[in-house]
């Protein structure tokens, strides 16, 4: 008989809205197939029946998701989402050297699904239009080894692998991408090397202004 999942143990728990930290691995919702129906909203409907489901992270995503408590709260934090009124922060570790300064750089590509290899998404005109704020804080080189980049991300729109694609799109795919780094960059890292670190809203019932962190583990040293 298999053993139940472990607890969660949420970062912040109050009688509207949940915080979690999602490991790397774990579907945010059920997929197709009895293998694939553990998840994050199963388990925590498990321990808050009321528990709905906000936004996701990709499987391969680690880091902080936020859970709605009733149907009313759902709606609430949907439009939060959807009229970008939620602070998101993220960090990866991508193949390369991108240039460390202080200022925000802006990637504007627009993107759309690949339609010939569902579920990837591409670069294309025609798509809809997709920014993502990026920050290099570090690098890391060493002789005879390929250079790698821990950077700090902010969607500000929310399609669907948006920060993988357009950090591939301007040549640093994240290491550890099955989907789509190359084999070397995915030999790199047992995981994808990517963590939603920081999440941060207005309470729609207390009107407190919220955040969170939470560490990624990701550390390249200054040169």
């Amino acid at each position: 008989m298999t053993a139940p999942p472990p607890l969660l143990q949420p970062i912040h728990e109050d009688p509207y809205l949940l915080v979690l930290d999602k490991p790397a691995g774990l579907l945010c919702v059920p997929g197709r197939g009895e293998e694939k129906q553990d998840c994050l909203s199963a388990r925590a409907m498990r321990q808050w029946p009321d528990a709905l489901i906000v936004h996701r992270l990709d499987m391969g995503t680690s880091g902080l998701v936020v859970m709605a408590r009733g149907i009313e709260m759902q709606r609430a934090l949907s439009a939060a989402f959807a009229e970008r009124r939620v602070h998101k922060r993220y960090e990866a570790v991508v193949d390369g050297r991108m240039p460390l300064h202080e200022d925000w750089s802006l990637i504007d590509t627009p993107l759309m699904a690949d339609w010939p290899r569902r579920p990837l998404q591409k670069t294309d005109p025609a798509g809809k239009p997709s920014l993502t704020r990026w920050r290099a804080l570090a690098f890391a080189s060493s002789p005879g080894e390929p250079e790698a980049t821990h950077v700090l991300l902010e969607p500000l729109t929310g399609r669907s692998h948006q920060l993988r694609v357009h950090l591939l799109s301007i040549g640093h795919p994240i290491l550890g991408d099955a989907l789509y780094g190359d084999a070397a960059v995915q030999a790199r890292a047992p995981r994808l090397l990517l963590h939603a670190s920081e999440l941060g809203l207005v309470h729609p019932v207390t009107q407190q202004d919220l955040r969170w962190k939470s560490p990624s583990g990701f550390s390249l040293s200054r040169p």
